[in-house]
């Protein structure tokens, strides 16, 4: 209803149309109410769809294909060597989000949900200001703040501006380059230098921390480093990064490693840090919104924040950023301005890298479990003894269920092999059913398949493991 020039009201405001603010869109339709939802884009999707976790996926796929082609030789099949087409190759990726991303217009227009193109500002509880958008201003009884993160940027002294791509800019490449120094060994730098060194690309990891992927425990991470060795030149661990120049021959980097100082120039260089969330400059001041210090908006178990009218969801809600707890919060806010008994009470988010070999994690890990003083069991089973990972030549996988010690309840798995991504979903839903190592064990599944390898992880906590000897 249009009260006064270029301003509308509407029941629910979503401010950001990435996978948790569309979902909640969504829901919040489904369930009569009103809904406007304001984006920068025409495109709904987000970061995710958009910039992220789909073209990234799409650059992987193709990836693991060059790949598996390569590793086919080990079978006694052998392929002529890849031409890459990087145009097409692009042009390839950008239909794969364009098809999503009108997928996901055509259900907000199909459900009647009113998309405004701009961006938002609160002027205050109710109200927010639209930059550059066909309507002035939007009142709203209640709001879902969905803004989503962007990629962290290092200090300019450390690395200017015009010597670094971030990860969007990366998944755009026009040309491949030749070399290519990846800052940051989290999942997005290592699933990026994996698809530049298949294609091509001589690509070398700066971390600064000890080991990459330091949020998953080191037995599950050690394949696919041990991978990833043989595809990158090199991987350093433990160095500082002290500066960056534009040169003629590309960008000198230069960082130390114990000790000694060291020079390197690469092609491009890509940085990739982690995010951080987008809880500034939309006027969240002008409300009773708390944000903390590391700029997360603070919500309940509704995601209602400090201020009654405004909800937060998703990576400007706090951790874990990821796609899916975002859509799982979008849902539970919408059901809850709705009136619905709906709050966030999950056990177990899974994590995944989307590397060869994915890795795959989720509930609490051993590491945790061991600095928490956590009394655990801890059921392994290697791929090596798996008749499906072995038929396919890649039984370097390993998957693990750890276990509460006095009641065999199922704390966390953690899985690196062959589409771990995949297989992770029944892990957790063992998590939030509250099952126990028996559950998993006594449930029979296929032969040959690489989910076995779960039932015989929690076999061995019970120490009933058929295909290992329980140590």
């Amino acid at each position: 209803m249009v009260v006064g020039e270029l301003t509308e009201e509407t029941q629910l405001l979503i401010v950001g149309g990435g996978p948790g603010g569309y979902v909640a869109a969504f829901r919040a339709a489904d369930l009569g109410l009103q809904t406007t939802l304001v984006d920068e884009s025409p495109l709904l999707g987000g970061v995710c769809l958009r910039e992220g976790c789909i073209p990234s996926k799409a650059l992987l796929h193709v990836a693991h294909l060059i790949e598996n082609a390569e590793h086919a030789k080990t079978f006694g099949v052998t392929f002529k060597a890849p031409k890459i087409e990087a145009d097409k190759l692009q042009a390839w990726k950008q239909s794969v989000v364009d098809k999503l991303c009108s997928g996901v217009n055509a259900l907000a227009k199909a459900r009647k949900v009113r998309v405004v193109q701009g961006r938002a500002v609160f002027e205050n509880s109710r109200t927010v200001r639209i930059q550059g958008g066909d309507v002035s201003r939007i009142k709203a009884k209640h709001t879902i703040v969905a803004t989503g993160s962007r990629a962290k940027t290092l200090p300019e002294s450390i690395m200017p501006a015009d010597c670094c791509i971030d990860s969007t800019a990366a998944l755009d490449l026009k040309q491949i380059p030749k070399s290519l120094l990846v800052v940051g060994g989290g999942y997005i730098g290592l699933e990026l230098g994996q698809v530049y060194a298949a294609l091509g690309s001589k690509v070398t990891v700066i971390e600064a921390l000890p080991r990459v992927l330091t949020g998953c425990d080191d037995d599950l991470a050690r394949p696919l480093v041990a991978r990833l060795k043989k595809q990158f030149d090199a991987i350093h661990t433990s160095a500082e990064l002290q500066g960056a120049k534009v040169t003629g021959q590309g960008v000198e980097v230069t960082f130390t490693k114990k000790g000694e100082t060291q020079r390197l120039t690469f092609e491009r260089v890509l940085v990739s840090v982690g995010r951080q969330p987008n809880s500034d400059g939309i006027g969240l001041e002008n409300t009773k919104v708390k944000i903390n210090e590391r700029g997360f908006i603070e919500v309940d178990e509704t995601r209602r924040t400090a201020d009654k009218r405004i909800y937060a969801i998703g990576d400007v809600a706090g951790d874990p950023m990821l796609a899916h707890k975002a859509s799982r919060e979008g849902f539970v806010a919408a059901e809850a301005i709705a009136g619905r008994p709906s709050v966030y009470d999950v056990r177990a988010i899974p994590a995944v890298v989307y590397t060869s070999p994915e890795l795959a994690w989720c509930g609490l890990t051993e590491t945790e479990a061991r600095e928490k003083s956590i009394e655990i069991k801890v059921g392994k089973f290697s791929w090596g003894a798996s008749g499906r990972a072995i038929a396919m030549g890649r039984p370097e996988g390993l998957t693990k269920v750890i276990a509460d010690a006095a009641t065999n309840r199922v704390l966390g798995v953690g899985i690196v092999g062959e589409h771990a991504g995949d297989l992770i979903a029944e892990a957790v839903l063992a998590i939030e059913m509250g099952a126990e190592a028996e559950d998993l064990a006594l449930t029979v599944h296929p032969h040959p398949a690489t989910s076995e390898t779960i039932m015989e992880a929690a076999e061995n906590v019970l120490g009933s493991a058929i295909h290992a000897l329980r140590r």
